[in-house]
């Protein structure tokens, strides 16, 4: 079906009773990704029995859905041959290993320099694939989190990845810089998360709307004051794992916004010679994705990848190996 211009009406038979709005349409529709049907539903070009609707709505049987979609708006950004560190590439995937510092997709007053710009420069095939924003893109990393990010190459292959990422089938671990000594070897968070309830642009376990979040954590090795952990996540909530290691005291290296906004001088010795070396180290939050497991969209054959630990991790614990840094 095509749905560009085009009015459609699609009638819910009874297997279809229960699924979300959103869901149902972006596998009735053509090649038409969700979030591009959930932005239509949000802007009301879409209805069920003639009536406006949330995409989260659950589809009953015999609802009529009629709508169309819009035709998308030019696109504000523009290929970029920013350097790539690619780990694996097929016919169907892409697995790269992202930088400190890469915004993974545009947005208001931010439309240069993306890994978007990048994609668009070295697969520029990838335009169309999802939305025009988010050409391939199926998840993200933060701008100071670096690791492995799966990008799709085809429309197959993003819906498929898509329902991985939905379905929980795919794995994750990182490997954490966090401040303290945990009590514990290992250690499972199941806090709800939702936005903060006074600052729009934070996540919090104390929120309105929370939804479910799990986290696993496991101690790698103890390095005075602080610790390494790999961590894995049973659910994939923005900032995630920066919110739940700071609920358990123990927030990540570097991150001013849900730790410490300067190295605490109640863990680290500032009379040390190795203070100032410490402080050059830490310009980010010290996370990164080092493992992404998951079903191949073609064969559904296991695959996985690992980033390379980058250097400023290492250089952090190599540094904190030299014992005479601890201050307790």
């Amino acid at each position: 079906m095509n749905t560009k211009n085009e009015t459609f009406s699609i009638h819910v038979v009874k297997k279809d009773d229960g699924k979300r709005l959103d869901h149902f349409l972006s596998t009735q529709l053509n090649q038409v990704s969700r979030t591009t049907v959930c932005d239509a539903i949000k802007q009301g070009y879409i209805r069920v029995n003639n009536t406006s609707k949330k995409p989260s709505y659950h589809v009953k049987e015999l609802d009529c859905i009629t709508g169309c979609l819009p035709e998308r708006q030019p696109v504000l950004f523009s290929p970029e041959p920013i350097p790539l560190e690619i780990l694996f590439e097929d016919d169907d995937i892409l697995v790269i290993n992202k930088p400190d510092g890469l915004v993974v997709h545009p947005a208001p007053g931010n439309y240069h320099g993306t890994l978007v710009n990048a994609l668009l420069y070295h697969y520029p095939t990838l335009k169309g694939i999802g939305n025009d924003d988010r050409p391939g893109i199926v998840h993200r990393l933060d701008k100071h989190t670096t690791g492995a990010i799966i990008i799709a190459k085809n429309y197959v292959a993003h819906q498929r990845l898509s329902e991985y990422f939905k379905e929980r089938q795919v794995k994750k671990k990182y490997l954490a810089l966090v401040w303290g000594k945990c009590s514990s070897s290992d250690g499972h968070i199941t806090l709800p998360i939702g936005r903060h309830l006074s600052d729009r642009k934070k996540m919090s376990v104390a929120t309105s709307k929370p939804r479910h979040a799990e986290t696993y954590w496991q101690v790698k090795k103890t390095l005075g004051p602080i610790t390494l952990l790999e961590v894995t996540l049973l659910t994939g909530r923005t900032h995630q794992i920066r919110v739940h290691c700071s609920a358990m005291q123990h927030p990540i290296v570097g991150d001013d916004v849900y730790g410490y906004k300067t190295i605490p001088s109640h863990l680290i010795n500032t009379n040390n010679p190795l203070y100032e070396q410490f402080k050059k180290i830490v310009t980010r939050q010290m996370l990164h994705a080092f493992q992404l497991g998951l079903p191949h969209p073609r064969n559904q054959q296991w695959m996985a990848f690992e980033a390379p630990i980058p250097q400023d991790m290492l250089n952090m614990i190599d540094l904190l190996e030299q014992a005479s840094i601890i201050s307790f």
